[in-house]
């Protein structure tokens, strides 16, 4: 399998308004064990201590998800455990009071080694995790490292099976995401001999969605760092770079998968606490 990068992501691709996010919580990255790194993105941990509620909106990539929840719900701490599926859509989250989150984000196709069957069945869904899997693990406890190695624990009793499509299937996801010139499936599919069709098949059983979808994720992500880099910029240009037929498809991507129009995104992110957002640019 081809080798990974062995920390975790610095950027924020996905994330709606980073800054706010971490005024308001504790949000960090922490690397898996190298034995994980063939499947596992990062683990990310939030904790909370909020004198009002805070909502926090994230546009998904192409992944799946563990989430480990712990929070007090009246005389008792309430724990669950789920796993996420790809979010097609925009995803929001009210946090309030205090409580912690323990998550694993997999590479794009690195759930397939740990779910045997297609991971399409899983898109959009959040399914509680068997009660056997975490077997009387407590991710949310203890330090960083301390709810690292649990969740080293966890995966690692999973025992993944490899195969060499998922190893293909996390390789084309990859250079997807890493390579801007890619903007087609046919394109992809000539680049490495094969179909389209054989693509879709390849994607949906080891991704959870089809290739063009996360060829579209990635570059809406691109366009909505563009939104909050703070100066002008020329969305005719990034849509061609991005390849959008013009600006005007990119303008009503982006507010299809964020809700707001560029320029209203970019206006929200400098808004007061507890201001309401709006969607005309």
């Amino acid at each position: 399998m081809k080798k990974c990068d062995t920390g975790p992501r610095a950027d924020n691709r996905g994330i709606l308004d980073p800054a706010r996010l971490r005024r308001e919580v504790r949000f960090r990255r922490l690397p898996p064990t190298p034995a994980l790194l063939p499947y596992v993105e990062h683990y990310w941990l939030v904790d909370w201590d909020l004198d009002a509620p805070f909502e926090q909106r994230v546009l998904p990539h192409p992944a799946v998800n563990l989430v480990f929840r712990r929070e007090p719900a009246g005389r008792v701490v309430a724990e669950s455990a789920e796993v996420a599926g790809v979010g097609r859509d925009l995803f929001r989250i009210i946090l309030a009071g205090t409580g912690r989150v323990s998550g694993v984000q997999f590479r794009p196709g690195g759930f397939r080694p740990f779910w045997p069957r297609p991971v399409a069945e899983l898109t959009g869904e959040r399914r509680p995790l068997p009660a056997g899997l975490v077997a009387g693990r407590h991710p949310c406890d203890g330090t960083d490292d301390e709810r690292a190695a649990t969740l080293d624990a966890l995966l690692l009793a999973w025992h993944p099976r490899p195969a060499a499509l998922t190893a293909e299937a996390m390789a084309l996801a990859g250079e997807i995401r890493a390579d801007r010139s890619v903007l087609r499936v046919d394109d992809l599919a000539r680049r490495h001999g094969t179909t389209t069709r054989r693509l879709q098949r390849l994607f949906l059983d080891h991704v959870g969605v089809g290739p063009k979808w996360v060829i579209r994720r990635y570059r809406i992500q691109e366009a909505i760092e563009h939104a909050a880099g703070g100066g002008p910029v020329d969305w005719a240009a990034v849509a061609a770079d991005l390849g959008y037929a013009d600006q005007a498809h990119l303008i009503r991507e982006f507010a299809t998968a964020t809700g707001l129009t560029p320029a209203a995104y970019a206006r929200s992110l400098n808004r007061p606490a507890g201001a309401s957002l709006s969607r005309p640019g």
